[in-house]
């Protein structure tokens, strides 16, 4: 028996987010059944339940699994992001410094001109696909911020709060930016030729984080206008480089200067490359890459948002990848092959003497890119800042209230202060060398793990979906794309377990090359264990069960706050409260939260721990 629900859901009286079913019940059996509650407004294929949630952003419905965040029906954050900032959050992440420093050691990787340029269209696709896997998730779930955080929350919700806990962990502790901090100030430094020291570089570098706090924490709206007037800058600067570029290609700069311009060009795909050449290659093409999803971190900010992130998001890919390739046009121009794979410099400043000359025009250029690193930091706060409060309304990170609460400015401060406080600490804590590309490297395996899983996750949810019976999402991902994304991420968990060409210890750091892959195993491995201690073996012990209850704060927040129930009242508790947690009829538990003493129910004040 088939089932289409497109139809069925009336609003509840006295709670204008949720939905129901207009009938009580209907119960089917097992194996692909369901079953409805009207009163719960929650639908159920037997082991899982989701809620029908419908948020105040012009999206329709979304059934969402129960153990997922709260939907906030009105966005505390405001719905402040249009076209224009959709595409320019994202270009303003993607946009920072890569095209400017990559191409030498991209360059270095592929081995010639010729496979080098077919990286960075290759950037482009590998990319898209990513973006159409991103863009159906949101289909599915068009009230929720935070991109990551939520597919993989609804992609496996059993065992329940497993990947929530792995990927809130990750996320919070690896959230620095402190490399791109580094840039901003040596930016800065060049612009006037000095050379700074270790600790004048960490002054700047903290200087520049900080401001780019400030900048994003007193007011959403006008966070997004600068992070635009930046993106603009960032934009047209590019457009510079790629024009200047094509001047250089037509031979219209003095030949003492640039004797050849079509030197490169020729011959362009000889050379030698390595597979450890090919993928650290590949790792930078998609660093610079990287921000493309960006405004997948504010969906429940955006109007209509599958539809404007599909238009937009894509058209901010588009542009990105031609200025990269013209960009990289405009070098090979002007630069000839050997100079790029042996130079220090970034592939920029070559290009700006090149044509210009050691001149002011250097400078000029150093100021720019120095804006570009900024702009960059401001879009990175702006979207991560959403990525980690979702982590903190799904209740698995302690203190809800500090995550979820957008007070006193509508912003979040919490997930701004946790990101600038880790920031400070990574640029001041780890000495110059071996500990900081060790450090910054160390983000690379867990983050590609949870972006292969995430795309494997993309057919979980439909094959659930299916048995649901479930309306078609407003957009769909062609099988190809997902099956292309998930090869890529597969390779990027694979390959860096491959060694150098010069041996076990002739990577980045002077000790072994796999030692940061080798931790990013201990950290996810760790996270797996804390869950089974705190979710299993501590509950059994103590004689509690871990459930969780919906979190309202004064400004509109909700969030969800993991609480202990002690076994004996569990029964109580699971009759008096629904799937998402929030009490039934308004009923209170008026049960002790393990040995804390304190009173189960929703008005709480107090944070529980977990």
């Amino acid at each position: 028996m088939s089932f289409n629900w497109r139809r069925p859901f009336t609003r509840r009286q006295g709670d204008d987010h949720h939905l129901t079913s207009n009938n009580d019940s209907t119960n089917h059996g097992s194996n692909g059944s369901f079953d409805r509650h009207g009163d719960a407004g929650t639908v159920s294929d037997g082991s899982l339940q989701y809620t029908v949630e419908k948020g105040g952003n012009d999206s329709p419905p979304a059934y969402q699994e129960a153990t997922g965040a709260p939907v906030e029906v009105n966005s505390p954050l405001g719905y402040s992001v249009g076209p224009v900032s959709i595409i320019m959050l994202n270009i303003g992440k993607m946009i920072g410094t890569g095209v400017y420093s990559t191409p030498s050691n991209i360059l270095r990787g592929t081995g010639s001109v010729g496979l080098s340029m077919i990286f960075w269209a290759l950037g482009f696709f590998t990319s898209a696909a990513n973006l159409s896997v991103y863009l159906e998730y949101a289909a599915y779930f068009p009230n929720r911020s935070g991109s990551e955080v939520v597919y993989l929350e609804q992609a496996y919700p059993r065992p329940r709060w497993l990947f929530p806990t792995a990927f809130a962990f990750q996320s919070v502790a690896l959230s620095f930016s402190s490399s791109n901090a580094i840039v901003l100030a040596q930016y800065l430094f060049r612009i006037n030729g000095h050379s700074p020291t270790a600790w004048q570089l960490k002054g700047v570098a903290v200087a520049g984080y900080t401001v780019a706090a400030l900048f994003v924490s007193f007011h959403t709206r006008l966070s997004y206008h600068f992070s635009n007037a930046i993106g603009i800058i960032k934009l047209l600067t590019l457009i510079f480089v790629s024009l200047t570029g094509l001047v250089v290609l037509g031979g219209h700069i003095p030949v003492t200067r640039i004797p050849n311009p079509h030197l490169n060009f020729h011959n362009s795909f000889s050379g030698q490359t390595t597979p450890y050449g090919v993928t650290n290659a590949l790792y930078k093409i998609i660093f610079s890459y990287a921000g493309f999803e960006n405004a997948f971190n504010v969906v429940n900010e955006v109007k209509n948002p599958v539809k404007q992130i599909r238009k937009n998001g894509f058209v901010a890919l588009l542009i990105v990848a031609v200025l990269y390739i013209l960009a990289n046009v405009a070098y090979f121009a002007a630069v000839p092959k050997e100079e790029l794979v042996e130079s220090q410099q970034i592939a920029a400043s070559l290009f700006f003497t090149k044509v210009f000359g050691k001149s002011g025009a250097v400078r000029g250029l150093n100021f720019l890119i120095a804006l570009s690193s900024f702009g960059n930091l401001i879009a990175v706060l702006i979207g991560s800042s959403r990525l980690i409060r979702e982590c903190g309304r799904q209740g698995v990170l302690p203190f809800p209230r500090f995550w979820a609460s957008t007070r006193p400015f509508g912003t979040p401060l919490g997930p701004y202060f946790v990101k600038w406080a880790l920031t400070i600490l990574m640029i001041l804590a780890p000495p110059a060398g071996d500990a900081f590309n060790f450090i910054t490297d160390l983000q690379v395996l867990p983050s590609a793990f949870f972006q292969l899983v995430m795309g494997i996750g993309l057919y979980v949810v439909r094959y659930r979906r299916s048995r649901l019976n479930l309306p078609r999402p407003e957009f769909k991902a062609w099988d190809v794309v997902v099956v292309f994304n998930i090869l890529v991420q597969l390779y990027l968990v694979v390959m860096p377990w491959y060694p150098p060409a010069g041996g076990a210890y002739a990577g980045d750091v002077s000790f072994w090359y796999g030692t940061y892959v080798v931790t990013g195993v201990g950290i996810l491995v760790a996270c797996a264990i804390y869950y089974y201690l705190w979710i299993s073996v501590i509950p059994k012990l103590r004689g509690y069960r871990i459930r969780q209850e919906v979190l309202r704060l004064e400004d509109g927040a909700q969030s969800h706050k993991l609480v202990k129930v002690p076994v004996a009242q569990l029964a109580e508790w699971d009759a008096t409260h629904d799937a998402v947690g929030r009490p039934l009829n308004n009923s209170v538990v008026g049960s002790d939260r393990g040995s804390s003493g304190e009173k189960v129910g929703r008005d709480e004040k107090k944070d529980g721990s977990h």
